[in-house]
């Protein structure tokens, strides 16, 4: 069985596929057990739950939570972001519903706040500012959750910048605000409430939201967990695009070493697309009681 419980939508994230794409394209790949699990947005969950119905595709709900950590033996304490999958919670739950609610209301803000912080890039260069009129236009390219991916899109449609990472390197990382605060206890809390369990999203991954921004030791990451989160989740990504085999293999070592749940996806944004190209073991359909 082909598995993938990493995938982004455009519907309701940064994809670049709507929730239809995803099934059809799913179902072409022979994909048997799936999970689209947007940034911090469950509003695709029950049409995505349909549709794989619908197509003889087993399908878990997922959601990709950031949440704010920091360590104090690491950066002198200062803050990072970290991903969490939440997975078979009820989709309905008031609760984390209006918790995402509130998250994208912020994240609305925190878009407007980072157009301020770039116009005065953009006086300083001599380049026309962004308006309201910009802004619209931003919102209205996100079908989900808005965030910097959005206006890096939007920066290089006005030809302010060639490419995404270009307006990444010159411009978003510097005028930067801060995500909402949602630290770990509390997305464990939403999470298992729900009735679903939660993972470490990518631990390693070289190039994302990870436990590499503290540091790049295997073993140091591992203990970070075990001081830190080990009590609020139920399992860690074990398989990812941008893993290694030494990833994995420590890992899973680590996974088996304290029960925890084992999980795998490509965390396909469609650019290109990766769905099902992660070999999951089989044996991760079988921790999900199906």
């Amino acid at each position: 069985m082909i598995i993938d419980l990493h995938i982004h939508s455009k519907s309701c994230s940064d994809g670049n596929f709507t929730v239809e794409e995803i099934v059809r394209e799913a179902k072409t790949r022979g994909i048997g057990l799936m999970s689209i699990t947007d940034h911090d947005s469950i509003g695709c969950q029950e049409k995505a739950m349909a549709l794989a119905r619908q197509n003889g595709i087993r399908y878990i709900s997922g959601v990709e939570l950031n949440v704010t950590f920091s360590h104090p033996r690491c950066r002198e304490g200062k803050s990072i972001s970290l991903d969490f999958l939440g997975y078979q919670f009820d989709v309905k739950n008031r609760e984390l519903k209006d918790k995402l609610q509130q998250m994208a209301k912020y994240r609305e803000e925190r878009a407007a706040k980072i157009l301020d912080k770039l116009n005065a890039e953009f006086e300083k260069g001599e380049i026309e500012k962004l308006t309201k009129n910009d802004m619209k236009k931003i919102q209205d390219s996100a079908d989900g959750v808005l965030g910097r991916p959005h206006i890096a899109d939007y920066l290089v449609e006005k030809g302010i910048v060639r490419t995404k990472q270009e307006a990444f390197d010159k411009y978003l990382v510097k005028c930067d605000v801060p995500k909402y605060p949602l630290y770990i206890e509390e997305a464990s809390r939403l999470v298992r409430n729900a009735g679903g369990i939660i993972v470490l999203a990518h631990p390693n991954d070289p190039h994302g939201t990870s436990l590499v921004s503290l540091t790049k030791s295997l073993p140091e990451q591992t203990e970070i967990i075990e001081e830190s989160f080990l009590r609020y989740i139920d399992g860690v990504e074990c398989w990812h695009s941008r893993n290694d085999l030494q990833t994995t293999k420590h890992y899973v070592e680590f996974a088996e070493k304290h029960e925890l749940i084992m999980t795998g996806g490509s965390d396909c944004h469609q650019k290109p697309i990766l769905m099902g190209a992660v070999k999951v073991p089989e044996y991760v359909a079988k921790q999900f009681k199906l």
